[in-house]
């Protein structure tokens, strides 16, 4: 009977090894999928007229936790065309639209982030990564 049960297992096995031979390579098919953006950042106007300001802010501990956060709620701001946090230096650099955003309204976003940020030394600039005043 043991003699049996093998042979049957050993035939129920081959015949399941040699009908898997004949099949193809499995199809692989192409499909266009549609991606749909879910944030859209409203155009920037042409005709507006841009300031650059330069602050630091005191209360970062980490590069991502803090400094990349608060990056991302000001860029999110409407009319803010450029936002940068360097978490090394301790200094944001954002250009924005005069007209939409005001240095008072920069200052309440970082300190909305967490209590612990607070803005210090805000001043315009002609370019970033100088220390000349324009104000």
């Amino acid at each position: 009977m043991k003699i049996f049960k093998t042979l049957s297992v050993v035939a129920i096995l081959a015949v399941s090894f040699t009908s898997c031979k004949n099949e193809s390579q499995p199809e692989v098919k192409t499909v266009d999928v549609e991606v749909f953006k879910t944030e859209t950042k409203a155009a920037l106007d042409p005709n507006a007229t841009y300031a650059k300001v330069e602050f630091g802010i005191e209360g970062m501990t980490c590069a991502m936790g803090c400094a990349k956060t608060i990056e991302k709620k000001m860029a999110k701001m409407e009319g803010v065309k450029s936002a940068k946090v360097d978490f090394d230096a301790r200094l944001a650099m954002v250009e924005y639209d005069e007209a939409k955003v005001s240095p008072e309204s920069l200052e309440e976003t970082v300190t909305k982030v967490a209590d612990i940020y607070k803005v210090k030394n805000m001043h315009k600039v002609e370019e970033f990564g100088t220390e000349e005043n324009v104000e």
